[in-house]
């Protein structure tokens, strides 16, 4: 058999490793990449549900909810394992929520304030 008969087109010998080298450094890089894009779609669901369960316990709280109840609510929107504090400052109710670190490699957190429903209208008609 000649040369030209199992060589293949003119100017397509072998590629010498080159595509086999390239895959190994591509196929690394776009699967971090995706980990990286999918971890941050996590962390940012996280920070979403952070300040939706905030919200939620700011206005359970100034609604004159039992602390129980504020904790409650804030807990049932807040992702698995955050931390919720809650507390008073002048008429406002302040509610804060965070995932700490074990989760993400940075906190996250929201936090959220409601005027008390107490102060507001204090004096009589």
């Amino acid at each position: 058999m000649r040369r030209s008969e199992w060589a293949g087109p003119p100017g397509h010998g072998r590629d010498g490793g080159y595509v086999t080298a390239e895959a190994a450094v591509v196929i690394p890089t776009l699967v971090t990449l995706v980990a990286l894009l999918i971890w941050g779609l996590m962390a940012a669901g996280a920070e979403i549900r952070c300040v939706d369960a905030a919200r939620a316990g700011a206005r359970a709280a100034a609604r004159s909810e039992t602390p129980a109840d504020v904790l409650r609510v804030a807990r049932a929107t807040a992702p698995k394992g955050a931390e919720v504090a809650v507390w008073r400052s002048g008429g406002l109710v302040r509610v804060r929520v965070t995932v700490a670190r074990p989760h993400f490699p940075l906190d996250l957190g929201a936090e959220a304030a409601a005027l008390d429903e107490d102060t507001v209208g204090g004096g009589g008609p």
